[in-house]
């Protein structure tokens, strides 16, 4: 099974440990850091949403417009748009970059961040009308005819776009969460089904819970998994270990600094998360604080579970075999981003990438080989 990496597209030097050095959109800062995944093995960058962050998409099309390979993951929330004026965007930015762009589309986990856009719907509501969404305009990337919808939360009449993806039939979506309505709807629509690391028996859980979503929704397929880290590496595994407390102390240190401020995710430091995958985060973390080959749970307590905020601490090779782990569960795409984005996206790309393609390469022409025999055999039974 193939396996595919993905990085963040972020747009300023900014993280978890250090304050951005400039604009929120550093023109020549978010070329950079594309650049170095490009040259380093990524196969895909995540440019990401928040509710007063820099617009992704103009974001994605000025980095689709200057590489040549790197492929794009443009995050999008439903409630800013109409999803006619939303494919029509979708499908000129991949004719942009040529048929590289996938889609994540974002439900929303908190009731504060949404709102700060005009979103009053709950939950479960919001799900409703991302499943509709999503419907919609993969009918407007494949429907050459006019046609009228009347759904929930969205009507329109006789509408019909002129352009059309590079990509065909269409991109791929990409969906994620934890709870079960995420399940239902991403198992229904998703391509690719996106998780937040957790230890590898809870991660299994969740592969079978959108394979059973997916085989209710009729589908005959099933979403490939991704899997997402915040991976940090160093030569020996002591030094790897001290960089991870000296990363934690960074980030309790600049919460601390600023204990008022919202993180992408709209929460506060104090404030119980919404959401079920950051519950879910956070509760792994009370439980223990190292589990499996290398999964590291502080960075996610300290950050209150925002988002992608477990760890994997190792040398390259320790942290590439936890991956493999993964890898052997059916996770085929592999999120990592450190905290050092530009430094961390180099050093992953040149020590750890390689280790796993090598061994995914191998174990994929054992399988292979092996085909063969099998089939003889069972023609001789």
């Amino acid at each position: 099974m193939p396996v595919e990496f993905l990085g963040i597209a972020a747009t300023n030097d900014g993280s978890e440990t250090t304050a951005r050095s400039g604009a929120a959109f550093d023109r020549e800062y978010t070329l950079r850091l594309a650049r170095a995944h490009e040259d380093h093995g990524w196969d895909r960058v995540l440019f990401a949403y928040g509710s007063g962050s820099p617009d992704p998409a103009p974001a994605a099309a000025y980095v689709a417009a200057r590489l040549d390979r790197l492929q794009l993951l443009l995050a999008h929330r439903p409630n800013v748009s109409y999803p006619t004026y939303a494919a029509k965007t979708f499908a000129t930015l991949d004719q942009i970059s040529g048929g590289r762009l996938t889609v994540h589309f974002i439900t929303g986990g908190n009731d504060h961040e949404q709102a700060r856009e005009g979103d009053t719907l709950t939950k479960d509501e919001r799900y409703a009308r991302t499943r509709e969404y999503i419907r919609i305009v993969k009918k407007i990337w494949t429907t050459r005819e006019p046609f009228d919808h009347e759904g929930e939360h969205y009507r329109f009449h006789d509408f019909v776009s002129d352009v059309f993806p590079a990509r065909q039939p269409r991109p791929d979506v990409s969906f994620g969460g934890s709870s079960p309505a995420a399940y239902a709807a991403g198992g229904a629509e998703a391509d690719v089904y996106c998780l937040w690391g957790e230890p590898l028996e809870k991660t299994a859980q969740q592969i079978e819970a959108v394979k059973a979503a997916a085989a209710a929704a009729g589908r005959t397929d099933v979403p490939r998994i991704q899997v997402a880290f915040r991976p940090i590496i160093a030569p020996t595994e002591e030094l790897a270990w001290e960089k991870a407390h000296r990363t934690l102390g960074a980030i309790r240190q600049r919460r601390h600094a600023a204990p008022a401020r919202h993180h992408r995710g709209g929460v506060t430091e104090a404030a119980a998360p919404q959401n079920t995958g950051s519950q879910r985060l956070i509760a792994i973390a009370e439980a223990g604080e190292r589990y499996d080959r290398a999964l590291w749970t502080p960075t996610a307590a300290a950050t209150g579970g925002a988002g992608n905020s477990n760890a994997l601490v190792g040398t390259p090779e320790t942290v590439a075999q936890a991956l493999l782990d993964y890898h052997d569960l059916g996770v085929d795409v592999l999120s990592a981003r450190g905290y050092e984005l530009l430094d961390d996206a180099v050093d992953f790309g040149r020590y750890v990438i390689p280790l796993v393609r090598e061994e995914v390469a191998k174990r994929d022409a054992a399988r292979s080989a092996a085909e063969p025999v099998r089939t003889a055999a069972a023609v001789r039974a």
